[in-house]
């Protein structure tokens, strides 16, 4: 019998699909057994220690010309294939893959929305920046704000963040730290990862998709916020009224992580008429 460090209100959720054969729900998001969980913990670590407001702030700065490669949606996808995320306990199989399950598992549930298809293959896009040489602690993993105190919430919260010197700083350690109550999480500064540079690129590169994608590409990987339920007093309200949108987003890329490998040939032509539609051409990344 696996015992829980503390609840993983994660595993509430369940997507519109049929996964009897992929994997039983209650095992993913699994942060106290496992294989791959030294690796995750290590991860984590590093993470919990290094993301402070000065780093983030570098790494917002580094990476607003947008200058480090030019390519298309699909290209990046394909990078993707040289990357196994290690922050993920789930998967052990290169990321471009859970790009179209995740997509796939939108379109079936949701096939009138073809602009939330799109979110599916774009969500982790952002995570080319660790074959770019950023360290995987920068650019995987959940998400949470730096500036103001963890939340209980935050995996592995209570054993990786003793080194973190922000928490020393009494500017930034207590609950609201640097913050005004319900300033809004637009006015929020977030670890630095793969959301928020996604986020950052789609604004640079005018992608056409409306306000729900930008805020699922951003907060996707928020797991404190939109499935732990804290951080409530950074929200405002618009924050709650995208907070269904998040969720519904995150129903499909939790529970599409199975090890049956789509038919990407097959797939990308649909994908690619969605690219041509809303994010054409050859992008700034």
């Amino acid at each position: 019998m696996k015992v829980a460090v503390g609840p993983d209100p994660s595993l509430v959720y369940r997507p519109e699909v049929d996964l009897e054969a992929a994997k039983d729900q209650g095992s993913f998001r699994n942060y106290t057994s496992g294989p791959l969980l030294d690796r995750v913990f290590a991860t984590y670590k590093l993470m919990h220690t290094h993301q402070t407001v000065d780093f983030v702030r570098r790494k917002h700065a580094q990476f607003s010309s947008f200058s480090y490669k030019r390519m298309t949606v699909l290209e990046a996808v394909d990078m993707l294939d040289g990357l196994v995320d290690e922050s993920d306990p789930d998967v052990d199989f290169p990321n471009s893959f859970h790009a179209f399950q995740t997509a796939e598992g939108i379109r079936q549930a949701h096939p009138d929305k073809d602009w939330f298809h799109l979110v599916g293959l774009l969500h982790d896009l952002g995570k080319v920046l660790a074959l770019a040489g950023e360290p995987q602690w920068a650019v995987v993993g959940d998400t949470f704000p730096v500036g103001c105190r963890p939340q209980a919430s935050v995996v592995f919260r209570d054993s990786t963040f003793q080194d973190n010197p922000d928490l020393q700083d009494p500017r930034y350690s207590s609950e609201l730290g640097m913050y005004q109550p319900h300033c809004g999480l637009e006015n929020v500064l977030m670890s630095w990862g793969h959301d928020e540079y996604m986020y950052q690129m789609m604004k640079f590169n005018n992608f056409s998709l409306p306000p729900e994608a930008f805020y699922m590409i951003r907060f996707h990987s928020f797991y404190p916020w939109h499935t732990g339920g804290d951080y409530r007093q950074l929200c405002s309200e618009q924050d709650l009224a995208m907070l269904p949108w998040v969720r519904e987003f995150n129903k499909f890329d939790l529970y599409t992580k199975c090890p049956d490998l789509p038919d990407v040939d097959q797939l990308r032509p649909y994908y690619q008429g969605l690219i041509d539609k809303y994010c054409p051409g050859v992008l700034s990344w």
